[in-house]
């Protein structure tokens, strides 16, 4: 990459969502100059309302993001791109972000708010469903789906554990599982003891209206109706560009970060969704606001001679 003629800012920010604006607004309130790089496809886009978030709770989440993207946007060191970062690598000032539509951008350091995309199962009527009546976490979305007639599509060693979760929340609850084996024998008998129906068979189907559920239609061409969904899925990073510039990743593949939500790399820090498996605006809030006082105490400790 070429990084001769651009500007340095003191501060990157790839993904512009919660986590990377709440990082912005930190830097933009002790007068550095950030840029915030943003496509503008967050991952909650399909879901209707957020909730457990204090003072917004119940507000659709693109309503929240707007609110912030005007309230960064008053501060003038803060400029907002809108594109999608490609590629990334370091350079003598600190860093070049290379834009699909072959911008580069120079920076001292780099955030990465980029979030992950879910691994969505291969279900017809599951993604028009997903974030709306098949969802993730009893935390963002339990409660508006409580004492109703709830499915769980899910497996692993922390069915039990995600399970008692919900199993607080409504009595109708059942357990979709595609087979019974020995290596998930024992979960199985203890959601049976605890009031858990088990379906064990495959989907085929999930009928719905504008992505709420009327019924499940399985393999065997029989079908159950319910009103919600659990169903934890796997992800992938969104971007690629932390791995390329050499941040490690978790066994689970999250990015690698401190306390202070610094990466491995020297400089570049994550926030939000991309580290950190809980999932909710009131956490990537947070991350970005200490990533920010972070990189704003070293850019200081830079400037200042002693």
């Amino acid at each position: 990459m070429d990084s001769s003629n651009q500007k340095l800012y003191d501060t990157i920010i790839v993904g512009g969502s919660y986590a990377g604006l709440s990082a912005a607004m930190t830097l933009g309130r002790s007068l550095r100059n950030v840029l915030i790089i943003d496509s503008g496809n967050p991952c909650n886009r399909q879901t209707p309302n957020s909730h457990n978030f204090l003072t917004r709770d119940g507000v659709p989440p693109e309503e929240i993001a707007k609110i912030a993207r005007d309230e960064v946007s008053k501060y003038p060191s803060i400029e907002l791109y809108k594109g999608f970062a490609v590629n990334g690598c370091k350079i003598s000032e600190g860093f070049m972000i290379k834009t699909s539509d072959s911008n580069l951008f120079k920076g001292k350091k780099l955030i990465f708010a980029t979030g992950i995309l879910d691994s969505l199962h291969d279900i017809k009527g599951f993604a028009e469903c997903w974030g709306i009546s098949v969802i993730h976490c009893p935390y963002c979305h339990g409660y508006e789906v409580r004492n109703k007639k709830t499915a769980i599509l899910a497996d692993g060693d922390r069915l039990v554990y995600f399970t008692s979760l919900i199993k607080n929340l409504t009595d109708d609850l059942t357990l979709i599982i595609s087979e019974i084996n020995a290596s998930n024998a024992d979960n199985i008998a203890i959601l049976k003891r605890n009031g858990v129906k088990i379906i064990e068979k495959k989907i085929s189907e999930i009928q719905h209206h504008n992505g709420y559920i009327d019924k499940v239609i399985f393999s065997d061409v029989t079908s159950e109706s319910f009103e919600a969904m659990y169903a934890p899925v796997s992800f992938q990073q969104h971007s690629g560009i932390p791995e390329e510039l050499g941040c490690e990743m978790t066994d689970v593949g999250l990015i690698k970060i401190d306390e202070a939500h610094k990466t491995t790399v020297d400089s570049v820090y994550a926030v939000g969704d991309n580290s950190n498996l809980l999932r909710s605006v009131s956490l990537a809030v947070s991350s970005g606001s200490v990533a920010g006082v972070k990189i704003n105490g070293e850019l200081s400790a830079d400037m200042f001679s002693e």
